[in-house]
């Protein structure tokens, strides 16, 4: 049996659009960061780009459990002495939530130049409007992704 490996030009790549509203945020990433890296498909390549594009719409809408927002603490370091910083997921999610929701896809995507690659394939809003209507994207829906109060 021999193994195939699809060159750049077999790649085949759609879009999709993912309403976020109600969803965890958790659930939500892992599943975007499957699709981002194209392992839904049957050509999948760990060293190739084979992902499709994702548009993501009601970023601000998202949801963490168990009152994650308030306790779980995002941290960025300037690169210098006492540099630290921290804040909580709802000071993020305020100032700016399709950010916050981008920085967690990216944080399960490969810390090379293919990770790079791959997260510019991702599209996050935070209303309901998006630009890329020309594209016609797929909804998509996870099974697990909504959240049940």
């Amino acid at each position: 049996m021999t193994t195939t490996t699809p060159k750049a030009s077999e790649i085949e790549r759609s879009w999709h659009i993912v309403d976020a509203e109600g969803m965890v945020l958790g659930r939500l990433a892992t599943e975007v960061a499957n699709i981002l890296r194209g392992k839904h498909k049957p050509t999948y390549t760990p060293n190739l780009d084979t992902g499709d594009h994702v548009i993501i719409v009601n970023a601000d809408k998202i949801v963490l459990t168990s009152n994650k927002a308030e306790r779980k603490m995002v941290y960025s370091h300037s690169g210098f002495p006492g540099g630290l910083k921290s804040s909580t997921y709802a000071e993020e999610m305020a100032k700016d939530a399709a950010q916050t929701v981008q920085r967690s896809i990216k944080g399960m995507l490969p810390k090379t130049r293919l990770g790079r690659q791959q997260i510019t394939k991702l599209k996050v809003y935070s209303g309901p409007e998006h630009p890329h209507v020309a594209q016609n994207p797929q909804p998509l829906e996870f099974a697990h992704a909504k959240h049940r109060a």
